[in-house]
């Protein structure tokens, strides 16, 4: 009977030095930087950078804003759009970002203005994002916005551009026709590295693929024309644009007018689009009646896949976690929406949000 109450006392005395050495050493300041990047994050190095694109589907705030026609995204509109759905849709949005594990930047579109991004970015999910805003108020016919959330601990934004669009009436049918501005942003990562940051909200297809391909050919030739001066003034500028192109990727407007290809493809890899690989397997960020379409896209300049590069592309991603689709009878699964028409969802967006991994050496 003595051993055995010596030998409890020992094996007890054994488990709480056990315990408090644990403690110890989880509650001890890291010995170097590698640990403590380790013990932030365990699935991604800090210094690794993921970029992010979310079509948000009208995110707009509740108030009437009379400069706008956003009388249906009011309480008395016909959308019926109340602050407890809008305060749910934001919760809804910070789950999925927070789910991609709160990408470095993330692009966004369909935001009514400011207040919303800001609203978004206050999100208590997005805290550990610690985020700050690029936005400019566009030209945009409807009132909506592209906008970009950012790291501020790893991005300094040194210029934002907005490049307004003016449409020829050649291409519009003689109607005037606005749409959202082209989005310019510079600035450093803090690695040292000068990033150029585009993000787009290209003509819808309204009208007809064909009928309305005339206005994102514009479009991107007026990007084009942003591109050449980046590179004239620095060749080996680094280049990232994002966006909802409301084209694919071997569409007439990315492949011939903006010049962004497949990383394999025979002409000359200026710009490489990141999902052109996923369009070619028919995946997609919009299901149109079972159908999926490439819309959302990341396109980088070249010298992300150079392997001597400090930055170098890694991998692309089309977020379909199944918390944010929705099983259609007769289209098979899409996003699940916000809206069906006047039809209340109570979903996340239309639209699948899409990422890029860039490693760090």
């Amino acid at each position: 009977m003595k051993w055995t109450k010596i030998a409890f006392l020992s094996s007890l005395i054994f488990f709480i030095g056990c315990d408090a050495s644990n403690n110890a050493n989880t509650n001890d300041a890291p010995n170097n930087v590698d640990q403590a990047e380790s013990q932030t994050d365990n699935k991604k190095s800090r210094k690794d950078v993921r970029i992010a694109f979310y079509n948000v589907e009208n995110l707009f705030d509740p108030a009437d804003d009379p400069n706008k026609p956003d009388e249906e995204f009011t309480p008395k509109g016909k959308n019926k759009w109340t602050i407890d759905r809008y305060e749910k849709k934001l919760k809804q949005l910070g789950k999925v970002i927070n789910t991609m594990e709160l990408p470095t930047f993330i692009g966004l579109c369909e935001v009514e203005n400011k207040k919303v991004v800001v609203d978004l970015a206050a999100n208590e999910a997005l805290a550990d994002g610690h985020y700050d805003i690029a936005h400019v108020e566009s030209n945009d016919y409807r009132g909506i916005d592209v906008a970009l959330l950012y790291n501020k601990n790893r991005f300094t934004v040194e210029s934002v551009e907005n490049k307004v669009l003016s449409f020829p009436r050649r291409i519009t049918n003689g109607q005037n026709y606005t749409s959202r501005d082209l989005f310019h942003v510079t600035g450093q990562l803090d690695d040292g590295e000068t990033l150029h940051i585009f993000v787009n909200h290209w003509p819808s297809r309204r009208g007809g693929l064909k009928a309305s391909e005339p206005k994102r050919t514009f479009v991107a030739g007026k990007l084009r024309q942003m591109i050449d001066k980046v590179q004239a003034d620095d060749k080996d500028a680094r280049i990232i644009i994002m966006g909802d192109f409301n084209d694919e990727t071997d569409n007439k407007s990315i492949t011939k007018v903006l010049k962004a290809v497949a990383k394999d493809s025979d002409t000359p890899n200026e710009l490489v689009n990141c999902f052109a690989a996923q369009d070619a397997k028919d995946e997609g960020s919009y299901n149109y009646r079972g159908t999926w379409n490439m819309l959302d896209q990341i396109i980088l300049s070249d010298n992300f896949f150079d392997s001597n590069s400090a930055l170098q592309y890694e991998s692309s991603t089309i977020f379909k976690e199944d918390f944010i689709m929705y099983k259609d009878s007769r289209n098979g699964p899409s996003p699940s929406r916000t809206y069906g028409g006047p039809n209340y969802y109570g979903g996340f967006s239309d639209h699948l949000p899409v990422y890029i991994d860039i490693d760090a050496k």
